[in-house]
């Protein structure tokens, strides 16, 4: 039987329609003013036992959420174990709520909005945790932010001051989020946020329907709603280290979100974006670079000022030098802040030729091909 059916109302129905409901069909069908009726009197029990679930707070949410309300526990209202071998508590039959499947209603038609399967019932029942679900200490969520810095920032480190939007602790209420001084103890659960329900030998904790769980009446606090955070913007000052690489993550222990009744803060994490630079490459805690040289130099022999991050330095172009060669200058790279040790500049070199503008420079050129007519490329036509 729908009790919302039998009384004519919508399952969103308030309290107020429930009771005008009640009295027009209690009117109608009472055995007072039907003499006899054997029907009218069958209607109005059923009226009757429809009013006395849905006109009490917990009765209905038990029945919004299984399809049904006994007194005696589940649907039967007979002694434990009776009624079959499929017979549960309160001789229910637990195998045909399975046979239903978990788009049924234990009423025999469709779950509706607001109403849970099988396996949202029992999740309910005997999943829940016995503290105040409005009240449960729970630690704050961690924040991202990401931090662009230059090369030279992420190279010698760097303080950085950032406005961050997180949420505190609610300085009115301390982090309660009630009002001072308000009597806010629900006195249908004690302020537990539950509400103990009897099924025959099965004992269910479903959330008090009074105070919705919170264990408070009505009592929030007006700076937070009862959140008992508050957002804010708040600077914070970073200490980015010396050799911070892209994607680096650096972590600000109690910065991200307050926790909720007590629990402690969350965490800030802030991903580092580090800008190129025009001359610099950066490979770990290596430096690239590429240096043009001229044919004499790379055919001769010399010594040639390089840039390092340090500064200049001194690297030696032994003599016969080929294009693309590279050369190592020992811990001139990035100094590593977890190690406490620098890597190295990695120098390739990228031979130029000259811009020939004068016969003299043509005259020299064409007797340095007489003096060295080998062909450069015959080793590749060679494997070809």
């Amino acid at each position: 039987m729908d009790f919302y059916e039998t009384l004519g109302v919508k399952r969103d129905a308030s309290a107020d329609d429930i009771r005008k409901a009640y009295r027009k069909l209690a009117r109608k069908h009472h055995p007072d003013l039907n003499p006899g009726d054997k029907a009218a009197e069958d209607r109005f029990k059923k009226v009757q036992e429809a009013y006395d679930v849905l006109s009490d707070a917990k009765k209905k949410q038990i029945y919004d959420q299984v399809g049904f309300y006994s007194e005696n526990g589940m649907p039967g209202g007979g002694p434990r174990g009776a009624g079959g071998p499929n017979m549960g508590f309160g001789g229910f039959d637990f195998s045909d709520l399975f046979t239903r499947g978990a788009g049924a209603h234990p009423s025999g038609g469709q779950t509706k909005a607001g109403e849970g399967n099988f396996q949202d019932i029992f999740s309910q029942w005997f999943g829940r945790s016995h503290e105040p679900s409005g009240q449960t200490p729970q630690k704050g969520t961690d924040l991202e932010y990401g931090l662009n810095i230059d090369f030279w920032q992420a190279i010698r480190g760097t303080q950085v001051r950032l406005s961050i939007s997180r949420q505190e602790t609610c300085p009115v209420c301390n982090g309660t989020g009630a009002r001072a001084g308000a009597n806010t103890v629900c006195p249908e659960c004690n302020g537990s946020g539950n509400v103990t329900q009897m099924a025959g030998a099965m004992r269910f904790s479903l959330t008090c329907p009074r105070c919705e769980g919170t264990g408070r009446l009505g009592n929030r606090c007006s700076n937070c709603h009862g959140d008992g955070r508050v957002s804010k913007t708040e600077t914070v000052d970073v200490r980015i280290p010396p050799g911070a690489q892209q994607g680096s993550r650096l972590r600000v222990p109690g910065k991200g979100n307050a926790g909720t009744f007590g629990a402690p803060a969350g965490d800030l994490y802030i991903t580092v974006r580090v800008d190129p630079h025009p001359f610099f490459r950066r490979d770990g805690d290596d430096i690239e670079i590429t240096v043009p040289v001229r044919i004499d130099e790379a055919g001769l022999g010399t010594k040639i000022e390089v840039p390092t991050i340090d500064g200049r330095a001194l690297l030696k172009i032994p003599q016969g030098t080929k294009n693309g060669q590279k050369f190592r200058l020992r811990e001139k790279g990035v100094l590593n802040a977890r190690t406490g040790k620098r890597g190295d500049q990695i120098v390739e070199v990228s031979i130029e030729a000259p811009v020939v503008q004068d016969e003299r420079t043509k005259e020299l050129l064409r007797e340095y091909a007489g003096l060295h007519p080998e062909d450069p490329r015959s080793e590749i036509w060679n494997k070809v």
